[in-house]
C-alpha cells in the first residue's frame, strides 16, 4: 500500500469554495455534467453553521451524484445579488447549466436528503446502491480474510473522500497497526482532530499503541522473562510479566495463553492483573480478529465455568 497522507483527511473535490470569477466553472459549466448544490452563506450566519456541515455530509453521502460549491456572500455580493438571495443560509441546485431548485433556512437533515435525491432524479440520474457502502464492504472483506494491505488501500480512499468518516478514519489506522505502520499512524494521528483522535471507534488502536511503545523494553527483556517462568512455573507474577512482554512484541496467542493459565490458576490473582491485560490484548487485536474471538470464547468458559 502506497500511503501519501498529504491527500489524506483532507476531502475529495465534491466540495468547494468559489467565488465570482470562478462561479461559470464551478457551478453553471459544472452543471452540464452533474448536479451542483451551491451554499450561500456568511461567516456571521449562525444557521449557516448548522446547515453546511449538514449539506457537506449529504452531498458527501451521494457518493459523486451531486457537488457543492460554497459562495461567502460578504466577499461576492455580486452572485448573491444576480441569485436574489434575500436571507441566508439559500441553496439552489444547478444543473444542465442553470437553477432547477433551492431553499431557505437551516432544514432536517432529512429534508436536504430528500432535497438531493429530487435534484438527482431530476437531472436523469440515480443514487443506486451507494459507492461508499460498497467500498466499506470490500473493506471488511479484506480485513476478514486478513488482507490489510488492500483493507488499508480502500479504507484510505474512503477517508480522503469523506474525512468526518469516522468509520473509515478508525478503519485506515486499524489497517496501519495490524500492517506495523506505526510511524505513518502516528503521522496521521497528528492530522486528525481531538473527537476524532478520542472516539470510541479509535480504542483499538490506542491499545495497540500502547503495546508497541513497551516493546523495545519487551524486547531486550524478553529472553529473561523466558527464563525465569520457565524456572518458576508456579510463580504468577513471572508468568504475567512475561505475557505482558510477548503481547508487546506481537506474540498476541502465546501473551493470552499464558494469562489464561494465570485465571485458570487465580481468577483474581492480583486485583484481575490478568483479566485486565486480556482485554487489552482483545482491544489491540480489534474484535474481529481470530485471536480475539478464540481467547474471548475461552474467557468465558473460565469466567463462568
Amino acid at each position: 500500500m502506497d500511503i501519501d497522507l498529504t491527500n489524506v483527511a483532507k476531502g475529495g473535490d465534491l466540495i468547494k469554495d468559489s467565488d465570482t470569477n470562478s462561479f461559470m466553472a464551478d457551478v453553471v459549466e459544472a452543471s452540464m455534467e452533474t448536479p451542483v448544490i451551491v451554499d450561500f452563506w456568511a461567516p456571521w450566519c449562525g444557521p449557516c453553521k448548522t446547515l453546511g456541515p449538514a449539506l457537506e455530509r449529504a452531498v458527501n453521502a451521494a457518493a459523486g451524484a451531486v457537488k457543492m460549491v460554497k459562495i461567502d456572500i460578504d466577499q461576492n455580493p455580486e452572485i448573491a445579488q444576480q441569485m436574489r438571495v434575500q436571507s441566508i443560509p439559500a441553496v439552489f441546485a444547478f444543473s444542465g447549466g442553470r437553477p432547477v431548485d433551492g431553499f431557505a433556512g437551516a432544514v432536517p437533515e432529512s429534508q436536504i436528503k430528500s432535497f438531493i435525491d429530487k435534484v438527482v432524479r431530476q437531472a436523469g440520474g440515480e443514487q443506486g446502491e451507494n459507492p461508499v457502502e460498497q467500498a466499506f464492504e470490500q473493506a471488511e472483506e479484506a480485513v476478514e480474510k486478513g488482507d490489510f494491505e488492500s483493507a488499508g488501500a480502500i479504507y484510505q480512499q474512503l477517508v480522503a473522500h469523506d474525512p468526518n468518516n469516522i468509520k473509515a478514519v478508525a478503519g485506515f489506522a486499524n489497517a496501519l497497526v495490524k500492517l506495523n505502520r506505526l510511524d505513518v499512524l502516528e503521522q496521521f494521528l497528528e492530522q486528525l482532530p481531538p473527537e476524532q483522535r478520542d472516539a470510541n471507534e479509535m480504542a483499538s488502536v490506542h491499545a495497540a499503541l500502547e503495546l508497541a511503545a513497551k516493546a523495545d523494553e519487551a524486547n531486550r527483556e524478553l529472553a529473561s522473562l523466558e527464563e525465569k517462568a520457565a524456572l518458576h512455573p508456579n510463580d504468577l507474577q513471572a508468568r504475567y510479566d512475561l505475557a505482558v512482554a510477548l503481547s508487546a512484541v506481537g506474540r498476541a496467542e502465546e501473551a493470552i495463553d499464558l494469562l489464561m493459565t494465570i485465571m485458570e490458576t487465580n481468577r483474581n490473582w492480583n486485583e484481575d492483573a490478568a483479566r485486565v491485560q486480556l482485554l487489552k490484548i482483545f482491544e489491540a487485536q480489534g474484535p474481529t480478529d481470530p485471536v480475539t474471538v478464540a481467547g474471548r470464547r475461552r474467557l468465558s468458559s473460565i469466567l463462568f465455568s
